[in-house]
């Protein structure tokens, strides 16, 4: 090797061999700055987080409840079906073991809807809310005050507070 060739070598090996990068060497001051907008940070991530799971866990719910909601206006039809029958049934037959047993479904369908939140809204008697009911006949009816429901058609019902059927009555002109 030639002399200007190892003085080239020695020279590359020189710039090739990096020392220690330099760092910015920070005042405890600036350090604990940054260290409190890290934790701020990072509290505020968490915080967001957790806020943000509850949230979801709330719709969470409200959709399952609608779910349900939904579900029990199918079955609303039958436990009306179930009314009619008893409400049009003579008084000797009432008596009779099969009609017992039809009847008894009928009580396990309302004690399933109640448990499901379920409650029926009452009607007979009180003044008419169009907020919960439904006028689906204004009738002349003598002692009895104007806006008094006179008769319940079909049964309402409501669910976890909300009206999932408004009750059909007969209303006093």
């Amino acid at each position: 090797m030639t002399e200007d060739k190892k003085e080239k070598q020695k020279e590359d090996e020189k710039n090739s061999v990096a020392g220690p990068p330099e760092e910015k060497v920070l005042a405890p001051e600036e350090c604990q700055k940054q260290r409190d907008e890290y934790l701020a940070g990072w509290q505020r991530a968490r915080a967001d987080l957790l806020n943000y799971k509850k949230e979801e866990m709330e719709r969470f719910e409200q959709v399952l409840m609608f779910a349900g909601g939904e579900f029990v206006l199918k079955i609303l039809p039958i436990l009306d079906n179930f009314n009619l029958i008893e409400k049009k049934l003579p008084e000797d037959l009432k008596k009779d073991d099969n009609i017992k047993g039809i009847l008894r479904l009928k009580n396990q369908i309302e004690d399933f809807l109640k448990i499901q939140g379920v409650e029926e809204i009452k009607t007979a008697g009180n003044k008419f809310d169009p907020n919960f009911q439904e006028a689906a006949e204004m009738v002349e009816a003598e002692g009895a005050e104007s806006g008094t429901v006179l008769e319940e058609i079909q049964k309402g019902y409501m669910i976890n507070n909300r009206v999932l059927r408004p009750a059909k009555v007969r209303v006093v002109k």
